[in-house]
């Protein structure tokens, strides 16, 4: 079928799938295993060279913990409430606050409690990005190159993902936080004051 006969819609299927999986930090490699899908029909999808159906899109989806609609770019139906739908990745709970594919993605993050004693350095990984957090509640592990910090709620961390990095519940309670990620390496920007042109705003009671 020629690209004409394809739905304006499912035209940008292709670059969402690659977005998504750069945003995973996965390969295509990896994602055939966890789908069953062939590396070269994955290619063929992100490229815009294969036409994606319901039988394809589905364990991608899957795959990627977000709704089908979201990958076919489905219309906003006018409600502005967020759904989000967990998902769990190598023992870790996230919670997607954002639907958007673009610039920064926001998660709540949940890291199981760890026993008494069980005190081994966090698995360290490295991809393309940058990321902010912020702790919730309970104690945060972070194993950030060569330094380990222990982050509690009420304080913030923020660093270049290519730096090998890993997370860990520091407590026998579980650990909850906030993460903002740029896959393309955007960073958050802070006002902490108003500007000349701005009134000053409170802070409610």
């Amino acid at each position: 079928m020629a690209d004409e006969d394809i739905p304006e819609a499912l035209n940008a299927v292709g670059p969402r799938l690659r977005a998504l999986r750069r945003e995973r930090g996965a390969t295509l490699a990896q994602l055939s295993e966890t789908t069953g899908i062939s590396l070269s029909t994955l290619s063929r999808l992100e490229s815009g060279q294969r036409k994606p159906t319901l039988e394809l899109l589905l364990p991608l989806a899957k795959a990627y913990g977000v709704q089908l609609d979201e990958l076919v770019g489905a219309p906003p139906t006018g409600d502005p409430r967020i759904h989000p739908r967990p998902f769990t990745r190598h023992g870790q709970t996230f919670v997607p606050l954002t639907r958007y594919l673009g610039g920064l993605h926001a998660y709540k993050q949940i890291l199981p409690g760890r026993k008494t004693g069980a005190d081994a350095r966090p698995s360290q990984a490295v991809h393309e990005g940058y990321e902010w957090l912020y702790v919730l509640s309970g104690k945060l592990h972070l194993a950030l190159g060569e330094h380990d910090l222990i982050l509690t709620s009420g304080e913030a961390a923020e660093f270049d993902t290519r730096t090998p990095h890993g997370f860990a519940s520091a407590s026998a309670q579980p650990v909850e936080f906030l993460s903002l990620f740029g896959a393309q390496g955007e960073r958050m920007h802070v006002r902490a004051r108003p500007t000349a042109t701005e009134p000053g705003r409170g802070h409610p009671a």
